[in-house]
């Protein structure tokens, strides 16, 4: 009887009674729970459970309302642990819009550009280029790259570089720096036609050329680089230094500057011999220099320059000559240094010999002279040559 009356009584509630739950509350964010009980064996009486909420009704105004208060949280939620993130420098990133790291702006700083830096003590000019050579097409592929440390007194110049592959190209191959500065790029691509049997037997030439606003030119340095041996690496990239004025002419018997500069319009080749340096000299009697102008097999003109002492002689004795412009491909100048002898009567004794002229005469620096001679008429070219024996 007391069964019966209970569940009477419950029947005639009109609503259930909502159970409360002992379960945790989950953040909406979070990833789902699982709760586990502690025992081994679970009764259905253990295991939580809950009803599913119930729908109010709600005004759509009040909805919207809600709605934007859960954005703006959401969104100050996000603000705040990206503060968090950033104060931890260089942590991994968790999310697409957290940061990787930071850059410090201290450890790039790079000086003002009207400011010129002078180089580290001892370091030297550089060029960085590469050597490729395609046997398919027999092409010697050669990309110019950019030069490092250039000195300061170039740094406002306009950067020149003239490429050749000796002992056969005639003309040089010319590239113009895309900028100043100490460090000037080029990124340009040269291709020499040559056979697989000859391109061991070359030396690529890159000289390397300032020229101020008015046009006057200064050699910077040369690079030399001999093919034979240096192409099982095709395409990696090659620093070299650049050698100097200094460097590159050394002989045993001795150098002697020469400056060269042609007038197409005067048709006049003029010719000063500046100095020479580490003469081979038993005694102190003074040196001169003798200048043939050679046509073919013919002398044309020959003079002779005062008499200078000492083991490093100073000349500047100007000469010129007169030659035709059709006859710059044929012609050569020879420069003999002689010591004279108290006799006059006995022949002078010859010290060194010097052949400057195009490709029918000469090679290496003495026919990159000449060629400079003739590409840029007007302009004076000076150069340190080496003296070799009379043949």
């Amino acid at each position: 009887m007391v069964y019966c009356l209970w569940r009477r009584k419950k029947k005639g509630q009109s609503q259930y009674e909502e159970l409360r739950s002992t379960a945790p509350a989950v953040p909406a964010c979070s990833p789902p729970v699982i709760l586990v009980s502690q025992g081994f064996c679970n009764t259905p009486s253990e295991i939580p459970f809950t009803l599913p909420p119930r729908f109010m009704t709600q005004n759509q105004a009040d909805l919207k309302e809600e709605e934007e208060k859960e954005e703006e949280e959401e969104e100050g939620f996000k603000l705040e642990v990206r503060r968090n993130i950033l104060d931890h420098r260089g942590s991994l990133s968790v999310s697409r819009w957290y940061p990787v790291g930071s850059v410090l702006a201290g450890l790039y700083s790079v000086p003002p550009l009207n400011e010129v830096v002078a180089p580290p003590p001892g370091m030297a000019t550089r060029l960085c280029f590469s050597v490729e050579y395609r046997h398919g097409s027999e092409q010697l592929m050669v990309s110019l790259l950019r030069l490092g440390n250039l000195p300061p007194r170039f740094h406002g110049n306009v950067t020149l570089v003239e490429l050749r592959l000796l002992p056969d190209d005639r003309r040089p191959r010319q590239a113009k720096a895309r900028g100043t500065g100490p460090d000037p790029e080029f990124n340009d691509c040269f291709v020499f036609q040559v056979s697989g049997v000859c391109v061991p037997q070359g030396t690529l030439s890159v000289c390397v050329l300032s020229v101020e606003q008015d046009g006057k030119r200064h050699a910077v340095g040369r690079v030399l680089f001999p093919l034979e041996g240096e192409l099982g690496q095709a395409g990696r990239v090659l620093w070299r230094d650049l050698e100097t004025e200094d460097d590159t002419q050394r002989s045993e018997l001795g150098d002697v500057q020469i400056s060269l500069s042609y007038s197409p319009s005067l048709q006049r080749l003029s010719v000063v011999v500046l100095r020479a340096r580490g003469l081979q000299l038993i005694t102190d009697a003074g040196v001169c220099v003798q200048v043939s102008l050679q046509i073919h097999t013919q002398v044309v003109k020959i003079k002779r320059s005062c008499v200078a002492k000492g083991v490093n002689p100073n000349f500047n004795h100007r000469m010129t000559f007169k030659l035709r412009s059709q006859h710059l491909d044929e012609a050569c100048l020879r420069f003999e240094l002689q010591r004279p002898n108290d006799i006059r009567s006995d022949p002078p004794a010859l010290l060194g010999v010097l052949v400057l002229g195009p490709f029918m005469y000469a090679r290496g620096q003495q026919l990159q002279h000449w060629m400079d001679m003739v590409n840029t008429p007007q302009e004076t070219i000076k150069l340190w040559h080496r003296l070799g024996r009379a043949s």
